[in-house]
Parts: structure tokens; C-alpha cells; sequence
């Protein structure tokens, strides 16, 4: 289980994230929804440990991960979260088949058995027949679900999705929605997902709005 305990976020004298506190269960998928500029992507940030809080805590079970010096924190992000934002962020000369290694190598995991897992992941993705493509080789789709597969590398307690399919077409979108759906099935995945997609949204175990930099 994943605790936010009252969050706050300043960036000088802007309050943007403002007393926020919720749980996320295992094997949930969950949506925060809310206007743009309402916090969404500064929330995930913080859960992410990308950024720290100005005040409050996130607990992953027992462990606060703010606590811990920087190489140890960053081993904890590479090896307990996965992520997934609107651009895919997949580095342009590595393969698919490299890019969602990358993450276990990372880790310090053997190399065949991490890629054994990247292509196991990328063919139930439906990308078996594209290892060996460049992101400039795949259409946007193909491109995201490599992002996923990539998030999903080192067996994360939570994939943190910042507008996933903000960047893809209607089909597209639908797929990587249902690939979320049928990930949290067959692998019992915990997904965290700040979505302006509604139909994204109300596929969701559980629906949060942000506004204001406050769950309503």
C-alpha cells in the first residue's frame, strides 16, 4: 500500500499542491483528474520522487523513501516505481528491445536474464515482432506501449502514468487504456494515472478529482 499524508508543494509563493492525503491499494488502478495547472503532475512527481514536498510524506508500506541519502533513494525509484509520461522519453539510438532494458541494467540485474524479461514483456505488449526497431521506427502507440513495458522492467510496486495517451490518437489511446486494464489482470499491477481522458478516468478502480491543488 502507497500512504500520501498531507501533501504540500511550494514553489516560492505559490501553493500548489495543498494538504493532500489519500492510499493507494495493490493492484489498483487509480485515476486523479482535474483541470490543467490544478497539481496533477506535481502529485505524481512527488510520489515519484522526482520531487520532494514542502511538507508531508508518502510511505511505500513501511518505508519513506524521502529519508533516504540520494544513491539510495535513487536505486529505490529505479527498482520500486515505473514511469510513464504523455512523451515517451525512449532514447532514440537503442532498439525497443534496449530501451525497456535499460531500467534492469541499471539495477545491477543480469543482462540475459533482464532481457528474457524485456521480451517477455514487449511480446505480451504485442511488440515481439518490433525488438529490434528505433523509436523513430514505431508509430506512437508502439512507441507508449515500449514506455510501458520499460515501467514495468523491474517489477515496480506502482507504475505512475502522467497523461499516458495525451499524445496519441482516439484508437490508440482505447488500446494503451485497455492494455492498463488488462496489465493490472495478469500481472496484478498498481497503476497511478493523472488522466484529462474521462474515458480513461471512469475505467479506473477509483476516480480522485484535484482542483485547486486540493482532492475534491
Amino acid at each position: 500500500m502507497i500512504r500520501v499524508n498531507n501533501l504540500h508543494k511550494y514553489y516560492g509563493n505559490l501553493h500548489i499542491i495543498r494538504g493532500v492525503s489519500f492510499q493507494v491499494h495493490d493492484a489498483e488502478i487509480l485515476s486523479i483528474v482535474g483541470p490543467s495547472g490544478a497539481g496533477k503532475s506535481t502529485l505524481l512527481h512527488i510520489m515519484g520522487t522526482l520531487e520532494p514536498p514542502s511538507q508531508g510524506e508518502v510511505w511505500y508500506d513501511e518505508v519513506n523513501p524521502a529519508r533516504m541519502p540520494p544513491a539510495q533513494l535513487a536505486a529505490f525509484r529505479n527498482t520500486h516505481i515505473g514511469f510513464v509520461f504523455q512523451f515517451h522519453h525512449l532514447l532514440p539510438e537503442f532498439s525497443a528491445l534496449e530501451n525497456v532494458c535499460i531500467p534492469g541494467w541499471i539495477a545491477g540485474r543480469n543482462n540475459s536474464e533482464v532481457e528474457h524479461k524485456a521480451r517477455e514483456l514487449l511480446a505480451l505488449l504485442k511488440l515481439d515482432h518490433r525488438l529490434h526497431h528505433r523509436p523513430a521506427q514505431l508509430s506512437g502507440g508502439e512507441q507508449q506501449r515500449v514506455a510501458v513495458a520499460r515501467a514495468l522492467i523491474n517489477k515496480p510496486k506502482v507504475v505512475l502514468a502522467d497523461e499516458p495517451s495525451g499524445n496519441l490518437d482516439s484508437d490508440s489511446a482505447r488500446s494503451l487504456h485497455e492494455l492498463f486494464i488488462d496489465l493490472r489482470r495478469q500481472l496484478k499491477q498498481t497503476f497511478v494515472i493523472a488522466t484529462h481522458n474521462e474515458e480513461l478516468a471512469a475505467m479506473a478502480d477509483r476516480r480522485l478529482v484535484l482542483e485547486d491543488g486540493m482532492l475534491r
